[in-house]
Protein backbone atom coordinates (compact mmCIF):
# COMPACT_ATOMS: atom_id res chain seq x y z
CA UNK A 1 0.00 0.00 0.00
CA UNK A 2 1.20 3.59 -0.85
CA UNK A 3 1.55 5.60 2.22
CA UNK A 4 1.98 9.44 2.60
CA UNK A 5 5.37 8.65 3.95
CA UNK A 6 6.14 7.57 0.33
CA UNK A 7 5.24 10.41 -1.02
CA UNK A 8 7.33 12.65 1.50
CA UNK A 9 10.42 10.86 0.92
CA UNK A 10 10.37 10.55 -3.04
CA UNK A 11 8.71 14.28 -3.41
CA UNK A 12 9.36 15.91 -0.30
CA UNK A 13 12.96 17.01 -0.23
CA UNK A 14 12.26 18.73 -3.53
CA UNK A 15 9.22 20.06 -2.71
CA UNK A 16 11.32 21.79 0.23
CA UNK A 17 14.34 22.68 -1.67
CA UNK A 18 11.53 25.09 -4.09
CA UNK A 19 9.43 26.24 -1.26
CA UNK A 20 10.03 28.43 2.24
CA UNK A 21 7.85 26.33 4.25
CA UNK A 22 7.02 27.40 8.14
CA UNK A 23 8.70 25.49 10.65
CA UNK A 24 5.78 23.34 11.80
CA UNK A 25 5.03 21.99 8.05
CA UNK A 26 8.66 21.13 7.66
CA UNK A 27 8.47 18.98 11.42
CA UNK A 28 5.58 17.53 10.13
CA UNK A 29 6.84 16.28 7.03
CA UNK A 30 10.08 15.08 8.62
CA UNK A 31 7.76 13.13 11.25
CA UNK A 32 5.64 11.36 8.88
CA UNK A 33 8.64 10.55 6.60
CA UNK A 34 10.82 8.44 9.53
CA UNK A 35 7.30 7.80 11.40
CA UNK A 36 8.05 3.21 12.58
CA UNK A 37 11.49 3.14 10.57
CA UNK A 38 15.15 2.84 12.14
CA UNK A 39 15.53 6.85 12.21
CA UNK A 40 13.15 6.84 15.25
CA UNK A 41 14.80 4.15 17.28
CA UNK A 42 13.39 0.91 17.95
CA UNK A 43 13.73 -2.49 20.16
CA UNK A 44 14.18 -5.91 19.55
CA UNK A 45 11.99 -8.72 20.92
CA UNK A 46 13.21 -12.41 21.52
CA UNK A 47 10.54 -15.22 21.79
CA UNK A 48 11.30 -16.66 25.04
CA UNK A 49 10.18 -20.35 23.48
CA UNK A 50 11.08 -20.58 19.25
CA UNK A 51 14.31 -17.76 19.44
CA UNK A 52 11.65 -15.78 16.59
CA UNK A 53 13.57 -12.56 16.56
CA UNK A 54 10.74 -9.20 16.08
CA UNK A 55 12.15 -5.77 15.43
CA UNK A 56 10.22 -3.00 16.09
CA UNK A 57 10.48 0.51 15.45
CA UNK A 58 8.66 3.65 17.16
CA UNK A 59 5.79 6.16 16.04
CA UNK A 60 6.37 9.69 15.26
CA UNK A 61 3.28 10.66 17.54
CA UNK A 62 2.62 13.56 15.23
CA UNK A 63 -1.20 14.32 14.86
CA UNK A 64 -1.00 14.85 11.40
CA UNK A 65 0.83 11.49 11.04
CA UNK A 66 -2.47 9.07 9.63
CA UNK A 67 -0.39 6.06 10.96
CA UNK A 68 -0.28 7.63 14.55
CA UNK A 69 -3.90 8.44 15.15
CA UNK A 70 -5.97 4.77 15.27
CA UNK A 71 -4.94 4.03 19.31
CA UNK A 72 -4.95 7.90 19.83
CA UNK A 73 -8.57 7.95 19.09
CA UNK A 74 -9.65 4.91 20.38
CA UNK A 75 -7.81 5.93 23.68
CA UNK A 76 -9.59 9.14 23.05
CA UNK A 77 -13.08 7.68 23.01
CA UNK A 78 -12.34 5.16 25.71
CA UNK A 79 -12.00 8.15 27.95
CA UNK A 80 -15.24 9.75 26.53
CA UNK A 81 -17.28 6.56 27.67
CA UNK A 82 -18.02 7.80 31.22
CA UNK A 83 -18.88 11.08 30.09
CA UNK A 84 -21.96 9.74 27.47
CA UNK A 85 -25.65 10.60 29.02
CA UNK A 86 -28.24 8.21 28.20
CA UNK A 87 -30.21 10.70 25.55
CA UNK A 88 -29.75 11.43 21.61
CA UNK A 89 -27.54 13.38 20.49
CA UNK A 90 -27.04 15.62 17.64
CA UNK A 91 -23.85 16.05 15.14
CA UNK A 92 -24.03 19.83 14.14
CA UNK A 93 -21.32 21.59 11.81
CA UNK A 94 -20.55 24.92 11.17
CA UNK A 95 -19.08 25.73 8.10
CA UNK A 96 -18.14 29.32 6.77
CA UNK A 97 -19.17 31.02 3.50
CA UNK A 98 -16.06 29.85 0.97
CA UNK A 99 -15.37 33.55 0.33
CA UNK A 100 -13.56 33.73 3.70
CA UNK A 101 -11.30 31.00 2.83
CA UNK A 102 -8.09 32.80 1.49
CA UNK A 103 -8.55 34.75 4.70
CA UNK A 104 -8.41 32.41 6.85
CA UNK A 105 -5.21 30.49 5.21
CA UNK A 106 -3.29 33.58 5.78
CA UNK A 107 -4.45 33.63 9.65
CA UNK A 108 -4.97 30.44 10.64
CA UNK A 109 -4.57 30.53 14.43
CA UNK A 110 -6.91 34.14 14.70
CA UNK A 111 -9.25 32.68 12.15
CA UNK A 112 -10.06 29.53 13.33
CA UNK A 113 -9.80 30.80 17.04
CA UNK A 114 -12.73 33.04 16.08
CA UNK A 115 -14.40 29.82 14.15
CA UNK A 116 -14.80 28.07 18.03
CA UNK A 117 -15.73 31.47 19.41
CA UNK A 118 -18.71 31.76 17.23
CA UNK A 119 -19.62 28.74 17.18
CA UNK A 120 -19.33 28.11 20.74
CA UNK A 121 -21.35 30.75 21.59
CA UNK A 122 -23.89 30.72 19.30
CA UNK A 123 -24.70 27.20 20.16
CA UNK A 124 -24.82 27.85 24.14
CA UNK A 125 -26.99 30.95 23.84
CA UNK A 126 -29.59 29.39 21.73
CA UNK A 127 -29.58 26.70 24.52
CA UNK A 128 -30.05 28.73 26.74
CA UNK A 129 -32.85 31.15 25.12
CA UNK A 130 -36.20 29.81 26.32
CA UNK A 131 -37.35 30.24 22.97
CA UNK A 132 -35.58 27.29 21.83
CA UNK A 133 -34.62 24.80 24.29
CA UNK A 134 -34.00 27.14 28.34
CA UNK A 135 -31.00 25.34 29.62
CA UNK A 136 -27.67 24.59 29.69
CA UNK A 137 -26.07 22.53 26.99
CA UNK A 138 -22.66 21.35 26.38
CA UNK A 139 -20.73 19.77 23.47
CA UNK A 140 -17.69 18.68 22.00
CA UNK A 141 -16.36 20.14 18.95
CA UNK A 142 -13.65 19.42 16.72
CA UNK A 143 -12.36 21.41 14.08
CA UNK A 144 -11.42 20.28 10.49
CA UNK A 145 -9.63 21.77 7.75
CA UNK A 146 -10.01 19.94 4.92
CA UNK A 147 -12.50 19.08 1.70
CA UNK A 148 -12.54 15.41 0.41
CA UNK A 149 -10.12 17.05 -2.44
CA UNK A 150 -7.84 18.03 0.05
CA UNK A 151 -8.31 21.76 -0.44
CA UNK A 152 -9.18 24.40 2.41
CA UNK A 153 -12.37 23.90 3.89
CA UNK A 154 -12.62 25.30 7.59
CA UNK A 155 -15.35 23.73 9.43
CA UNK A 156 -16.40 23.09 13.09
CA UNK A 157 -18.03 19.43 13.82
CA UNK A 158 -20.06 19.62 17.65
CA UNK A 159 -21.56 16.59 19.11
CA UNK A 160 -24.38 17.67 21.40
CA UNK A 161 -26.60 15.80 23.75
CA UNK A 162 -30.19 16.31 23.32
CA UNK A 163 -31.20 18.45 26.06
CA UNK A 164 -29.45 19.97 28.81
CA UNK A 165 -29.10 20.82 32.85
CA UNK A 166 -32.22 23.69 33.46
CA UNK A 167 -31.36 27.34 33.98
CA UNK A 168 -31.67 26.58 38.03
CA UNK A 169 -29.64 23.52 38.01
CA UNK A 170 -32.26 21.46 39.33
CA UNK A 171 -33.65 19.43 36.42
CA UNK A 172 -33.27 17.76 32.80
CA UNK A 173 -34.70 19.85 30.02
CA UNK A 174 -35.30 17.66 27.13
CA UNK A 175 -35.19 18.70 23.41
CA UNK A 176 -37.31 17.88 20.51
CA UNK A 177 -36.40 14.41 19.17
CA UNK A 178 -35.86 15.28 15.24
CA UNK A 179 -33.58 18.71 15.90
CA UNK A 180 -31.99 20.43 18.64
CA UNK A 181 -31.80 24.28 17.50
CA UNK A 182 -33.44 25.41 14.13
CA UNK A 183 -30.62 25.08 11.79
CA UNK A 184 -31.90 28.67 10.20
CA UNK A 185 -31.76 30.32 13.65
CA UNK A 186 -28.08 28.94 13.97
CA UNK A 187 -27.20 30.29 10.70
CA UNK A 188 -28.22 33.59 11.06
CA UNK A 189 -26.86 33.83 14.74
CA UNK A 190 -23.45 31.92 13.92
CA UNK A 191 -22.53 34.41 10.63
CA UNK A 192 -23.10 37.27 12.71
CA UNK A 193 -21.39 36.50 15.82
CA UNK A 194 -18.62 35.00 13.35
CA UNK A 195 -18.24 38.89 11.30
CA UNK A 196 -18.49 41.00 14.81
CA UNK A 197 -15.00 38.74 16.00
CA UNK A 198 -13.49 39.28 12.66
CA UNK A 199 -13.61 42.87 12.06
CA UNK A 200 -12.37 43.43 15.50
CA UNK A 201 -9.49 41.30 14.63
CA UNK A 202 -9.07 43.50 12.04
CA UNK A 203 -9.10 46.72 13.74
CA UNK A 204 -6.82 44.75 16.59
CA UNK A 205 -4.16 44.81 13.07
CA UNK A 206 -4.30 40.95 14.50
CA UNK A 207 -5.10 40.28 10.40
CA UNK A 208 -2.52 39.41 7.36
CA UNK A 209 -3.23 40.80 4.23
CA UNK A 210 -0.33 39.78 2.03
CA UNK A 211 -0.08 38.79 -1.65
CA UNK A 212 -3.84 38.72 -3.16
CA UNK A 213 -5.49 39.95 0.34
CA UNK A 214 -3.96 43.25 0.24
CA UNK A 215 -6.45 45.01 -1.12
CA UNK A 216 -8.72 44.29 1.70
CA UNK A 217 -6.12 45.90 3.95
CA UNK A 218 -7.32 49.21 3.39
CA UNK A 219 -10.54 49.97 6.01
CA UNK A 220 -13.04 50.55 3.26
CA UNK A 221 -12.87 47.61 1.53
CA UNK A 222 -12.73 45.64 4.31
CA UNK A 223 -15.73 47.04 5.96
CA UNK A 224 -17.54 46.15 2.35
CA UNK A 225 -16.00 42.43 2.48
CA UNK A 226 -17.06 42.42 5.85
CA UNK A 227 -21.01 43.76 4.76
CA UNK A 228 -21.33 41.41 1.85
CA UNK A 229 -20.92 38.35 4.07
CA UNK A 230 -23.63 38.96 5.94
CA UNK A 231 -25.74 38.85 2.50
CA UNK A 232 -24.44 35.34 1.77
CA UNK A 233 -26.02 32.09 2.92
CA UNK A 234 -24.03 30.53 5.43
CA UNK A 235 -23.99 26.09 5.76
CA UNK A 236 -25.21 25.19 9.30
CA UNK A 237 -26.49 21.58 9.16
CA UNK A 238 -27.51 19.25 11.55
CA UNK A 239 -27.52 15.38 10.49
CA UNK A 240 -29.78 12.90 12.07
CA UNK A 241 -29.75 12.32 15.64
CA UNK A 242 -27.46 8.99 16.84
CA UNK A 243 -30.11 6.38 18.16
CA UNK A 244 -27.89 5.50 21.46
CA UNK A 245 -24.68 6.15 23.25
CA UNK A 246 -22.53 3.79 21.48
CA UNK A 247 -23.24 5.21 18.12
CA UNK A 248 -21.98 8.60 19.42
CA UNK A 249 -18.85 6.93 20.48
CA UNK A 250 -18.07 4.98 17.23
CA UNK A 251 -18.81 8.17 15.17
CA UNK A 252 -16.81 10.02 17.59
CA UNK A 253 -13.72 7.84 17.13
CA UNK A 254 -14.13 8.62 12.97
CA UNK A 255 -13.98 12.12 13.42
CA UNK A 256 -11.60 13.34 16.31
CA UNK A 257 -8.04 12.13 14.90
CA UNK A 258 -8.69 12.26 11.76
CA UNK A 259 -6.19 13.77 9.28
CA UNK A 260 -6.45 15.42 5.42
CA UNK A 261 -6.32 12.23 4.20
CA UNK A 262 -5.87 8.91 5.29
CA UNK A 263 -3.53 6.23 3.48
CA UNK A 264 -6.31 4.25 2.66
CA UNK A 265 -6.96 6.56 0.14
CA UNK A 266 -4.54 6.49 -1.74
CA UNK A 267 -4.78 4.39 -4.94
CA UNK A 268 -1.65 4.92 -6.69
CA UNK A 269 1.65 6.65 -7.43
CA UNK A 270 2.88 7.04 -10.77
CA UNK A 271 5.29 9.34 -12.89
CA UNK A 272 5.07 12.03 -10.65
CA UNK A 273 1.78 11.66 -10.00
CA UNK A 274 -0.58 11.07 -7.11
CA UNK A 275 -4.33 9.62 -7.71
CA UNK A 276 -6.29 8.77 -4.31
CA UNK A 277 -10.21 8.37 -4.13
CA UNK A 278 -12.34 11.23 -2.80
CA UNK A 279 -16.34 11.85 -2.36
CA UNK A 280 -17.73 14.75 -4.58
CA UNK A 281 -20.61 16.29 -2.39
CA UNK A 282 -21.67 18.22 -4.78
CA UNK A 283 -22.60 15.15 -6.89
CA UNK A 284 -24.63 12.94 -4.52
CA UNK A 285 -21.47 11.98 -2.58
CA UNK A 286 -20.35 9.87 -5.69
CA UNK A 287 -16.73 8.34 -5.26
CA UNK A 288 -14.15 9.35 -8.14
CA UNK A 289 -10.67 10.07 -8.42
CA UNK A 290 -8.57 12.78 -8.20
CA UNK A 291 -5.49 13.09 -10.20
CA UNK A 292 -2.62 15.34 -9.03
CA UNK A 293 1.02 16.53 -9.34
CA UNK A 294 2.90 15.21 -6.41
CA UNK A 295 4.33 18.57 -5.58
CA UNK A 296 0.65 19.90 -5.21
CA UNK A 297 -0.33 16.97 -3.37
CA UNK A 298 2.12 18.12 -0.80
CA UNK A 299 0.88 21.68 -1.04
CA UNK A 300 -2.48 20.83 -0.54
CA UNK A 301 -2.17 18.05 2.78
CA UNK A 302 0.63 21.01 4.33
CA UNK A 303 -2.53 23.29 4.27
CA UNK A 304 -4.00 21.48 6.86
CA UNK A 305 -0.89 21.16 9.28
CA UNK A 306 -2.26 23.22 12.45
CA UNK A 307 -0.55 25.67 14.06
CA UNK A 308 1.79 24.86 16.77
CA UNK A 309 -0.14 24.26 20.34
CA UNK A 310 -3.78 24.39 18.43
CA UNK A 311 -5.96 22.70 20.61
CA UNK A 312 -8.36 21.27 17.90
CA UNK A 313 -10.50 19.27 20.10
CA UNK A 314 -12.12 21.16 22.53
CA UNK A 315 -15.32 21.12 25.41
CA UNK A 316 -18.13 23.80 26.03
CA UNK A 317 -21.08 23.99 28.14
CA UNK A 318 -21.54 21.31 30.75
CA UNK A 319 -18.98 18.95 29.23
CA UNK A 320 -16.31 21.77 29.81
CA UNK A 321 -13.42 20.43 32.03
CA UNK A 322 -14.78 22.59 35.05
CA UNK A 323 -17.90 21.42 34.60
CA UNK A 324 -17.65 17.89 34.37
CA UNK A 325 -17.30 17.47 37.84
CA UNK A 326 -20.21 18.88 38.94
CA UNK A 327 -22.67 19.86 36.42
CA UNK A 328 -22.10 16.44 34.21
CA UNK A 329 -22.55 14.33 36.98
CA UNK A 330 -25.43 16.03 38.13
CA UNK A 331 -26.97 15.80 34.84
CA UNK A 332 -25.73 11.98 35.00
CA UNK A 333 -27.71 11.44 38.23
CA UNK A 334 -30.80 13.53 36.93
CA UNK A 335 -30.44 10.90 33.89
CA UNK A 336 -30.56 7.94 36.50
CA UNK A 337 -26.62 7.13 35.53
CA UNK A 338 -24.42 5.91 38.51
CA UNK A 339 -21.13 6.00 38.00
CA UNK A 340 -18.49 4.17 40.87
CA UNK A 341 -15.64 6.18 41.37
CA UNK A 342 -12.43 4.80 39.30
CA UNK A 343 -8.80 6.05 40.24
CA UNK A 344 -7.53 7.05 36.80
CA UNK A 345 -4.02 6.00 36.43
CA UNK A 346 -1.95 6.08 33.06
CA UNK A 347 -2.54 3.12 30.38
CA UNK A 348 1.09 2.25 28.91
CA UNK A 349 1.29 0.95 25.06
CA UNK A 350 0.23 -2.40 25.63
CA UNK A 351 -2.47 -2.23 28.16
CA UNK A 352 -3.93 -0.36 25.98
CA UNK A 353 -3.80 -2.25 23.12
CA UNK A 354 -4.93 -5.45 24.86
CA UNK A 355 -7.73 -3.49 26.21
CA UNK A 356 -9.18 -2.24 23.11
CA UNK A 357 -8.37 -4.31 20.62
CA UNK A 358 -7.50 -7.30 21.98
CA UNK A 359 -4.08 -8.14 21.25
CA UNK A 360 -1.47 -9.27 23.61
CA UNK A 361 1.79 -7.31 22.39
CA UNK A 362 4.19 -9.89 23.88
CA UNK A 363 2.59 -12.87 22.84
CA UNK A 364 4.88 -14.47 19.62
CA UNK A 365 2.82 -14.47 16.29
CA UNK A 366 5.63 -16.82 15.13
CA UNK A 367 4.89 -20.09 17.62
CA UNK A 368 1.89 -18.75 19.20
CA UNK A 369 3.05 -19.85 22.41
CA UNK A 370 6.01 -17.87 23.48
CA UNK A 371 6.21 -14.36 25.31
CA UNK A 372 8.45 -11.87 23.25
CA UNK A 373 11.08 -9.77 25.51
CA UNK A 374 13.38 -6.86 24.59
CA UNK A 375 16.79 -7.91 23.92
CA UNK A 376 18.27 -4.44 22.74
CA UNK A 377 17.34 -0.90 22.21
CA UNK A 378 17.81 0.42 19.03
CA UNK A 379 18.90 4.47 19.40
CA UNK A 380 17.36 7.31 17.66
CA UNK A 381 19.16 8.77 15.01
CA UNK A 382 20.56 11.85 16.11
CA UNK A 383 20.31 13.38 13.02
CA UNK A 384 17.69 11.88 10.78
CA UNK A 385 17.76 11.86 6.67
CA UNK A 386 14.80 14.56 6.36
CA UNK A 387 16.52 16.76 9.01
CA UNK A 388 19.65 16.89 6.87
CA UNK A 389 17.90 17.74 3.60
CA UNK A 390 17.37 21.44 4.79
CA UNK A 391 15.41 23.37 2.29
CA UNK A 392 17.22 25.81 0.06
CA UNK A 393 15.44 28.88 0.78
CA UNK A 394 16.42 28.83 4.48
CA UNK A 395 20.05 28.55 3.93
Amino acid sequence: MVEIADIFRNYGFEYRCIHNLPYRMFKAMQAIETCRTADLGGHIDKCDSCGHIRISYNSCGNRHCPKCQGLKSEKWVMDRKDELLPTGYFHIVFTVTEELNPLILRNQKVMYEVLFKAASETLLELGEDTKHLGAQVGFIAVLHTWGQNLLDHPHIHCIVPGGGLSLNGKYWVRSRKKFLISVKVLSDLFKKKFNAYMIKKYYEGSLNFEGKLNKLSRKGSFEIFAHNLLNKDWVVYSKPPFSTAEKVVEYLGRYTHRVAISNNRIIKVEDGQVTFRYRDYKDNSRTKYMVLDANEFIRRFLLHVLPDNFVKIRYYGILSNKNKSTKLKKCQRLLGVFKKKVSQKKIGFEELLMKIKGIDYRKCSHCNNGKLITIKEIEKKRYGPSLIRIPVSTI
